[in-house]
């Protein structure tokens, strides 16, 4: 379990592939999902949960100007096709060091 954290205007892309049949929680602020046609999907508040892999969910958006925050769940095994690591740990690491320092 990780948290992504989403600036204010920032999109982040999702590849269901490589997201392993996550569950997100939006824990913080309101959150847009952007879906496969590009058409803007449903915006989640504070404690909507969702699903990544095989909704049509390609982008994470937050249209506000504070951060928001969603909770990722993955599940602890990992199958030979989930095994390589999240695309996006750099920009996770970076954004927890930079939230334990605010």
């Amino acid at each position: 379990m990780w948290t992504l954290a989403l600036r204010g205007g920032s999109r982040v892309a999702v590849v269901a592939a490589e997201w392993c049949d996550a569950f997100g929680v939006v824990t913080r602020g309101r959150v847009q999902l952007e879906l496969r046609d590009g058409e803007p999907g449903p915006v989640l508040g504070r404690d909507a949960g969702f699903w990544l892999r095989g909704t049509g969910v390609r982008a994470l958006q937050n249209h506000g100007r504070r951060t928001a925050r969603v909770r990722i769940v993955t599940p602890k095994a990992r199958t030979v096709a989930c095994q390589s690591p999240h695309p996006y740990a750099s920009y996770r690491m970076m954004e927890e060091r930079h939230e334990q320092h605010e």
